[in-house]
């Protein structure tokens, strides 16, 4: 194999090639209907049940709490969800719950895939990372890393690769918390600068802020000179791929518990699913 030289053993480049790669293993869980019918049985409905599942490896944890750590929700939104869910509910029954929607959209997408013995070898890889992980500094990561992990290949994978994504997520925000962007000019500054081809529109409408919160972070980053017009000015762009930059290299520590040959590998192994999952028409922007 004909590694790229710039791909080092926990190099920021690794870190951003196996999160684009495996995100979408994981992100079917927020999309999928299977989710939605299990948070119902217990009670918890719609968009309610995003927040309780994601949150619920906290506990029963206050609107704040999940706020602060989901970051660029509009916190009435959250406020809505948290602690409401947990008067109907538990943190372990959503868990449960959760496994069992992630288990019937994996099997009913990938089939007999999840009992190959590549999934049994992609899980293995990955669980590798995720249990070496470092929790200090990362709420959300060390929350799910506290979990006990399921017995099945399929759903080792996605648990691993739960962990992970919250890794990542867990130093992005301090990457926007030191560059200085709340969380609704994150959002701003995110869909301007056409990070991940989600534009504008999407964000605001899925992190539910009103348009005058949505105008002020333009006009906030309008007098740090971030933003001109319509768009990012060019010292917002420069500070908006800073962050992607900064957050690559936040997660790249997690790398170093495998050899690039092997993280190489875990992406060939699941790069096949997560395209069969994109390809079902399930999977969206959350």
């Amino acid at each position: 194999m004909t590694m790229n030289p710039t791909i080092g053993p926990g190099s920021p480049e690794l870190a951003r090639k196996m999160w684009r790669t495996l995100e979408p293993y994981h992100g079917i869980i927020y999309f999928t209907p299977h989710a939605e019918a299990e948070y119902a049985k217990l009670g918890v409905l719609g968009r309610d049940g995003y927040f309780a599942s994601r949150s619920a490896a906290l506990g029963v944890a206050s609107a704040e709490l999940v706020t602060a750590t989901f970051y660029n929700f509009h916190p009435a939104v959250v406020g809505r969800a948290i602690p409401a869910a947990w008067e109907k509910t538990t943190p372990e029954a959503i868990l449960a719950a959760r496994l069992r929607a992630a288990n019937a959209v994996l099997r009913e997408i990938l089939g007999d895939g999840t009992e190959s013995d590549e999934m049994a070898e992609a899980a293995s890889l990955a669980e590798r990372v995720a249990r070496r992980a470092s929790i200090t500094g990362r709420p959300l990561f060390a929350a799910h890393a506290s979990l006990t992990w399921p017995a099945e290949p399929h759903l080792i994978l996605w648990h691993a690769i739960t962990l992970l994504r919250e890794y990542r997520g867990d130093g992005h925000i301090a990457c926007l918390v030191a560059c200085g962007l709340d969380g609704c000019e994150a959002l701003v500054s995110h869909g301007s600068a056409g990070v991940e081809g989600i534009s504008e529109s999407v964000l605001k409408r899925s992190r539910a802020w009103p348009d005058d919160e949505w105008q002020a972070a333009r006009d906030r980053l309008s007098a740090r000179g971030l933003y001109e017009g319509e768009q990012l000015s060019a010292a917002g762009a420069e500070l908006r791929a800073r962050i992607e930059e900064m957050t690559d290299q936040a997660a790249a520590g997690a790398w170093l518990a495998i050899s690039v040959e092997e993280a190489e590998r875990l992406r060939a192994l699941v790069r096949p699913w997560s395209r069969a999952i994109v390809a079902s028409g399930s999977f969206g922007l959350r």
